[in-house]
């Protein structure tokens, strides 16, 4: 392939969708977003997520057969060796053959990841990664994603993707999770477990400003909103936050146990919102949970690419797998 080859990335997200176009550099030469409207259905999603493509690339100014491949991150498991898409709750998508799909209708090839593995491998070719030997992202959100890149690779099965770090059990017999199951970490620790406890604690009377800047409503508690209602003295909404941060960090805990990894990249919109606080609480989590050997040896950083994360590591990704021989 040429040096003048490019790269499109994708961050396909249950409420939007970023695609991001780079040179041979990974420069950025154009971007654009839109809404995903996922509960229109996988035909709908899928032709707003190929319009968006060609957006792109005409926004660039880029002939389709300069496009090197097109690396696209999904929120789900993802079968690593199809790119089809196992289990994406939030698009309401079960074994759909995404990466089929795209390279019939996009003609370039494709390929398909977790959406935190693609954003992990950001961070670590990009970011605060340092391409390091070992380095795991945790990002918590809606739910909570995890994503290793081991000596370079995606740490992954042999058929699908895996890390999936907010369902390691937290409290046992604990809440029901949206995978079924009891006590996972993203029934206790995710933003919408957060916002759900927040909103009692407002409706109580316990948390008057969160109160006052959104109601009892859990859908309008929003990571930023935390952070401003815990500036404004919500104690109790501190408390909640940093009580989910803590159990993030018992689990961190547990992966400096098993892997030693060197760095642990927190991201997403709740880290946004409260770094100072997700750090030290993660940190302090990591230091009395792990081995003394090993947390001396691991550093806990804030992700450092926001959006772009996502969609830089995806690009990444493709063009690393389009030049292997």
């Amino acid at each position: 392939m040429s040096k003048a080859t490019c790269w499109l990335g994708v961050d396909l997200g249950g409420t939007k969708m970023l695609a991001a176009l780079f040179n041979d550099k990974f420069k950025l030469l154009a971007e654009r977003k839109e809404k995903t409207g996922g509960h229109e259905g996988a035909k709908a999603v899928i032709g707003r997520l190929q319009q968006l493509i060609a957006e792109t690339l005409a926004e660039a100014g880029l002939p389709a057969k300069q496009l090197g491949g097109i690396g696209l991150g999904v929120p789900g498991p993802v079968n690593v060796q199809t790119g089809a898409v196992i289990s994406a709750p939030n698009l309401g998508w079960h074994n759909l053959p995404l990466q089929k799909i795209l390279e019939r209708s996009c003609h370039s090839p494709v390929r398909v990841y977790n959406d935190v593995d693609a954003g992990t491998y950001g961070e670590f070719r990009f970011g605060v990664g340092e391409q390091a030997h070992c380095v795991v992202g945790l990002f918590p959100g809606t739910g909570i994603g995890g994503g290793c890149i081991y000596e370079g690779k995606i740490f992954s099965g042999q058929e699908h993707s895996c890390f999936e770090v907010g369902h390691m059990q937290a409290v046992p017999d604990g809440r029901l999770c949206g995978c079924g199951r009891h006590g996972c970490l993203e029934a206790h620790a995710s933003r919408l477990a957060i916002a759900a406890d927040c909103a009692a604690a407002a409706y109580r009377g316990q948390a008057p400003a969160l109160l006052e800047l959104t109601g009892t409503d859990l859908r309008d508690v929003k990571s930023r909103t935390l952070a401003k209602a815990i500036a404004a003295g919500d104690s109790a909404v501190e408390d909640i936050v940093r009580r989910a941060a803590r159990q993030l960090g018992v689990a961190a805990a547990g992966i400096v146990n098993l892997i030693a990894p060197d760095i642990i990249v927190l991201g997403g919109g709740l880290v946004e919102a409260l770094e100072k606080l997700y750090l030290e609480e993660v940190r302090e989590g990591i230091a009395q949970h792990a081995m003394p050997l090993l947390v001396n040896r691991v550093k806990v950083r804030a992700a450092q690419l926001g959006d772009h994360a996502s969609v830089l590591g995806a690009a990444a990704l493709v063009a690393e797998a389009r030049r292997k021989p």
